[in-house]
């Protein structure tokens, strides 16, 4: 089978051990991301089936009527909303779901609070310009880290809170506020005194449609003038330009973000880049080796699986 392997930024994806399962298939692996369906079209080589990484490449109707060779799309993770599946039911296009794993997300989450509160990148960035202890960070120990959403990466990110003596208090929907107490975590009793307490909110919501601008404007405005925000879930969980403005404002006063609306980002001009007091990094939630052998492992070998179905 003819198989292309998108958005392999790192030219990376050849080197799994994963890989190994498409031994025998005809294999096309494109290096960059295409603003432009056409051109992504045009440089595909008539695949049968297109492996995704994570949410790089909408599948539209519009891209599927492009590439009518095209029967099967297998997802690294889960659909989150970037794979029109009733354009590719009309289309006879086979969809194959993966599933995720907490732990790098977590990790990563964790890795930006700690560099938001001492503020290391900082640091580091004045050295390389030839200074010597341009600021001052605060510690994780007795501070108050906001857990919006305890499921399973918010349920990881308390415990590391715990572990290094900080406070932990949740909010988000009754069944994960239920959770996070009966884990002996402390519950807000409001939304406002969440966010008025807190001195780090940590976002881990589930995006969909009602989860869509979740974090008003308004939110962010409660909190702390030294709060941190990170947020390693999704950009559009936070009401669009909100984000921007509230930091200008000074509430919160700092940021950490993994994500954003529009990705990738190789603008060096974006707000957020221009920020001193922001952090960014560029989606790196899920990519490290041990999640990319997992979540290609099973986008390949649910493929393969596919494959000997229907061949």
């Amino acid at each position: 089978m003819k198989i292309a392997i998108l958005d392999d930024y790192q030219n990376c994806i050849s080197t799994l051990k994963a890989f190994k399962l498409l031994d025998g298939h005809d294999i096309q692996i494109l290096n960059k991301h295409y603003e432009s369906e056409d051109q992504l079209a045009s440089d595909l080589d008539q695949p049968e089936a297109l492996v995704l990484n994570r949410t790089r490449t909408k599948i539209t109707a519009s891209l599927l009527d492009k590439l009518p060779s095209v029967k099967v799309v297998s997802q690294t993770g889960k659909n989150a909303g970037h794979i029109d599946v009733t354009a590719c039911e009309a289309r006879d296009v086979v969809v194959l779901e993966g599933k995720g794993d907490p732990i790098a997300t977590a990790e990563l989450s964790w890795a930006l609070i700690m560099n938001g509160l001492r503020l290391i990148p900082q640091a580091v960035q004045g050295m390389k310009n030839g200074h010597w202890q341009t600021n001052i960070g605060r510690r994780v120990y007795g501070k108050t880290i906001g857990i919006w959403s305890y499921g399973r990466i918010g349920k990881r990110v308390a415990d590391y809170a715990k572990a290094f003596g900080a406070n932990v208090m949740v909010w988000g929907g009754e069944e994960s506020t239920k959770t996070a107490s009966e884990n002996g975590f402390e519950v807000a009793p409001s939304k406002e005194i969440f966010l008025q307490t807190i001195d780090v909110l940590s976002l881990h919501i589930r995006f969909k449609e009602r989860t869509k601008g979740i974090v008003t404007l308004d939110d962010l405005r409660q909190m702390k003038s030294d709060a941190l925000l990170v947020n390693t879930s999704r950009a559009g969980l936070i009401e669009e330009g909100a984000l921007v403005k509230a930091l200008k404002e000074g509430t919160p006063g700092f940021a950490a973000i993994d994500v954003f609306d529009e990705e990738p980002i190789i603008n060096k001009n974006h707000p957020l880049l221009q920020m001193p007091n922001v952090i960014c990094t560029p989606h790196l939630g899920y990519v490290e080796r041990s999640s990319y052998e997992l979540y290609f492992g099973i986008a390949f070998r649910n493929l393969v699986e596919e494959i000997g179905v229907g061949g």
